[in-house]
């Protein structure tokens, strides 16, 4: 999972949530890590479009719950309503309410909601998915193991933000800023993506100052077929 922590939590509080946090397969530790050291973590390289097509990543898999009939976007949605809306068959979602971070607005309708790639496809491609077997690039595509993600925002701000890394967007929901640029983070480290110089002084930027307490708390996902599992949600 990904979890984005802010700041005040106690050492002994980070290590209970690493703990009790599902892994992405068996045997998978969490890491717990101050947003400015994790940015160690990063190998720093070029970014490589070439060859790009967004069918290199297959999504909106079969969903994890058989019995309500949705794909991953599906369970997205369901995942992140802030009110529970009625399931019909075929995953026909009626009702319920979301709020997208991005920009902070409150939707009651699914119908106005899209699926976001935390880090989108083409910059996983960019950022070394270029490298990795079809099976990988499905499963990040329909990563339900990490509450980040996949996010459901609405389709304005989704547009606006389109394949851009934090050093050319960020949400207009100011007070988001940390926990957007520790999500984008803990999810390239999860799948063990790199950062370009621009990208990794942008996000310097915000740990040498308003964001240098928040805490990252991810599972390195494996290789091969999706998690089995999703991570809790619950209201964004």
């Amino acid at each position: 999972m990904v979890t984005w922590i802010p700041r005040g939590l106690t050492a002994l509080a980070l290590i209970a949530v690493s703990l009790l946090s599902p892994a992405a397969g068996p045997a998978r530790a969490s890491e717990v890590v101050l947003l400015p050291d994790a940015l160690g973590q990063f190998t720093v390289e070029a970014e490589v479009r070439d060859g790009y097509t967004p069918g290199a990543f297959p999504h909106w898999n079969a969903g994890l719950d058989p019995d309500d009939g949705c794909d991953t976007r599906g369970e997205v949605l369901l995942a992140e309503a802030v009110e529970a809306p009625a399931v019909g068959a075929g995953c026909a979602i009626r009702g319920g309410a979301w709020v997208s971070y991005y920009d902070g607005q409150r939707v009651g309708d699914a119908a106005a909601l899209e699926v976001d790639f935390l880090v989108p496809p083409a910059e996983a491609w960019d950022s070394g998915a270029r490298n990795w077997s079809a099976a990988r690039r499905e499963a990040y595509a329909n990563d339900q193991g990490a509450e980040a993600s996949l996010v459901a925002v609405t389709a304005r701000a989704r547009r606006a933000k389109a394949d851009q890394d934090p050093a050319d967007w960020l949400p207009t929901a100011q007070g988001q800023y940390c926990r957007y640029l520790s999500e984008w983070i803990a999810t390239k480290l999860r799948w063990g993506l790199s950062v370009d110089e621009v990208e990794l002084e942008t996000l310097k930027t915000f740990a040498d100052g308003p964001c240098e307490e928040t805490v990252i708390v991810y599972t390195p996902a494996r290789g091969g077929p999706p998690p089995p599992g999703p991570a809790p949600r619950g209201g964004r």
